[in-house]
């Protein structure tokens, strides 16, 4: 269908992956190639109203180089909708910086901002945290997310998990701070219970029981506080291993209505000067 209207109009450029590479790195690839004045960022299932461009084009107008679509309401799951609310505010609460509440990218971006992402080269960015990184001034217009009429979604729990801890490691040095302060009020509190157990001990030696229901509880108590830390370093981990490997964006396996078809589609670095687009592998 895209390749049928792009024949019928130039203007519509089509950029065909190799295979789906996710929804953190496709559109980011994607919002890479605009070379317009602006760029707007929306979901293909609708979820994300295309009337709002006009609003989005209004305020740009205005000088907003950033201009976002925040959800007010939404009439997918309330549940669902209550979990991301949740998120939102916790990320804000541990966040470096003030990331903007209910916005999934939906919005507008002046090619000066576009500019200033491709010279960030991140393998695997957290949009909505770069947008926040930045620091221009973004005009917010709140509006009803309405349900998807078609298809299903490819989000499951590890997608939205991946994304979340995604912004909590991109954005946040809280979970690392608090792995060391838990470990050494825990071990503080430890210390103390052995000695009050041992005092009790010689007091009462006739009549004091140690019993093993404490060591038990201690040891699960523990064991798990351990298991939790050690899995938020992971997540910390898996982030740089991510960033070291500096794997592309996407692989391109077709491009339809642009001037020139990159070499090397693995890895393509889009530059430009005063006169025209070049790509450099």
């Amino acid at each position: 269908m895209l390749r049928s209207i792009a024949q019928k109009d130039p203007n519509v450029k089509v950029i065909a992956n190799a295979r789906n590479f996710g929804h953190i790195r496709s559109p980011y690839h994607a919002l890479l190639q605009a070379r317009g004045h602006a760029a707007i960022l929306l979901v293909a299932d609708l979820q994300d109203p295309p009337r709002m461009i006009r609003d989005f084009i209004e305020k740009w107008e205005e000088g907003f180089k950033i201009v976002l679509g925040v959800k007010s309401q939404s009439e997918e799951s309330a549940l669902m909708f209550g979990i991301r609310k949740m998120y939102y505010n916790f990320i804000n609460k541990v966040s470096e910086i003030e990331l903007t509440k209910n916005n999934t990218g939906f919005g507008l971006y002046d090619a000066r901002v576009i500019e200033i992402l491709r010279g960030i080269d991140d393998p695997y960015p957290y949009f909505r945290g770069l947008i926040s990184d930045i620091g221009f001034e973004s005009y917010k217009i709140e509006y009803v997310q309405p349900s998807r009429k078609r298809g299903v979604t490819a989000n499951n729990f590890y997608t939205l998990y991946d994304i979340a801890m995604l912004g909590i490691t991109n954005h946040s040095k809280i979970p690392l701070r608090l792995a060391a302060m838990v470990g050494f009020v825990m071990s503080a509190f430890s210390f103390i219970v052995a000695v009050v157990y041992f005092l009790a001990k010689l007091l009462f030696w006739n009549y004091f029981s140690v019993g093993t229901a404490p060591l038990v509880i201690g040891l699960f108590l523990f064991s798990s506080v351990q298991l939790f830390f050690i899995g938020i370093i992971g997540e910390y981990i898996g982030s740089i291993h991510t960033q070291v490997l500096k794997r592309p964006h996407v692989v391109e396996k077709e491009r339809i209505n642009f001037d020139k078809f990159p070499e090397n589609l693995s890895s393509v670095t889009p530059k430009t000067d005063n006169k025209k687009i070049y790509y450099s592998a």
